[in-house]
């Protein structure tokens, strides 16, 4: 079973929601793209499936929409905000979420791709970056707690205070993908791994992630609280 929205397309088979999305450009997180991803996140959760989530050749996803940003106003709160719920989506779906991250990750592009429980990237020249902090923007508190869940140790303050930017191959090595294949195998790749997650036990694993995600859903959730009250500051205020 198919659907295809204007920027996102679903695919369930075999247990598996493939979640594609494709604006034709950078794949931003504007509010029309989150809006089509939630959708698709209901749907895989009353699918009962594992998720496999993609962008399009070359580039996962860009970040936010920078227009939207400079413009400011209430649209910009909703998108920034909006964002991270969307993330927090991915991180509680209560089956196995499978990234397969096609290019560049950037900003809110690479937290969403930090969210899935296993991340395969493409070897090639692409960039991941949390570059906030370069372009003279405090990170969110959710960013934060979303990097500091999948990075490795030594690579949070590279990652995120100095906005360092990653090869795919120094991403493994950051923890934020967990394999790199070449560009026409990702998607065989991702599927696969995806498949063979569906044979988990579906109880065991609602248990084991709501337990080991216990400290982290109670953190993020507060972060967002806390980051929407910033995020109006900062684009609301009279």
């Amino acid at each position: 079973m198919a659907s295809m929205t204007s920027l996102v397309h679903y695919q369930f088979k075999d247990g598996v929601a493939h979640i594609s999305m494709d604006d034709g450009k950078a794949n931003v997180m504007s509010l029309a793209m989150q809006a089509e991803l939630n959708s698709a996140f209901d749907r895989a959760q009353q699918d009962n499936a594992v998720v496999l989530l993609s962008g399009r050749e070359g580039k996962f996803s860009a970040g936010f929409d920078l227009a939207v940003l400079a413009t400011g106003g209430t649209d910009a709160a909703k998108m920034l905000l909006g964002g991270f719920t969307t993330a927090q989506r991915l991180l509680m779906h209560p089956r196995p979420v499978v990234v397969a991250c096609t290019g560049h990750a950037m900003a809110m592009g690479l937290f969403l791709a930090l969210c899935g429980d296993y991340c395969i990237g493409v070897d090639g020249n692409y960039k991941m970056s949390a570059n906030e902090v370069a372009i003279g923007i405090t990170l969110p508190r959710t960013a934060i707690e979303i990097c500091r869940n999948r990075l490795a140790p030594a690579h949070l303050i590279r990652a995120t205070l100095t906005s360092e930017v990653y090869s795919p191959a120094q991403a493994v090595d950051a923890g934020m993908l967990d394999e790199l294949v070449a560009q026409d195998e990702l998607l065989e790749r991702a599927l696969a791994k995806a498949i063979e997650f569906t044979a988990l036990n579906n109880e065991a694993y609602i248990a084991s992630k709501k337990l080991l995600r216990s400290q982290l859903t109670q953190t993020i959730a507060e972060t967002i609280q806390a980051d929407e009250k910033t995020f109006n500051d900062m684009f609301c205020a009279n």
